[in-house]
């Protein structure tokens, strides 16, 4: 009777166990590949030549969790895919920052060589 009673403890410890690694899978996945969308999107916004730091270490996190994740080890996966959204946003965030400065210098710019054009002409009534 004991020993019964300890395969059917031992039997619900297992299963437990395993409960707690299938639920840590599904979101430590569900993180990688959002991560991965995000990489997407931010070498889709120039992110890779105007904020080529960022993106490494975005790239490098990412590499890191989908190593983590053929090991099982689930919860570095999920940390790692985070903080590889994290730096992926960032630099998409540079990015779109860099490419809103250009745009508006060149705007000055265009602005200014019109106000001298303007300058140059003679007023005529």
């Amino acid at each position: 009777m004991r020993t019964v009673q300890l395969k059917l403890l031992a039997s619900a410890a297992v299963l437990a166990g395993l409960a707690a690694c299938a639920s840590q899978k599904t979101p430590a996945v569900a993180d990688v590949a959002v991560s991965r969308s995000a990489v997407e999107s931010a070498t889709s916004a120039g992110a890779a030549e105007l904020a080529p730091d960022e993106m490494q270490s975005a790239r490098d996190k990412l590499m890191r969790a989908n190593q983590a994740l053929a090991a099982k080890d689930y919860r570095t996966a999920q940390d790692l895919a985070t903080q590889a959204s994290a730096d992926a946003k960032l630099a998409q965030s540079k990015a779109n920052s860099a490419k809103a400065t250009n745009a508006a210098n060149e705007l000055q710019e265009s602005i200014r060589v019109l106000r001298e054009e303007l300058a140059r002409q003679p007023i005529q009534q």
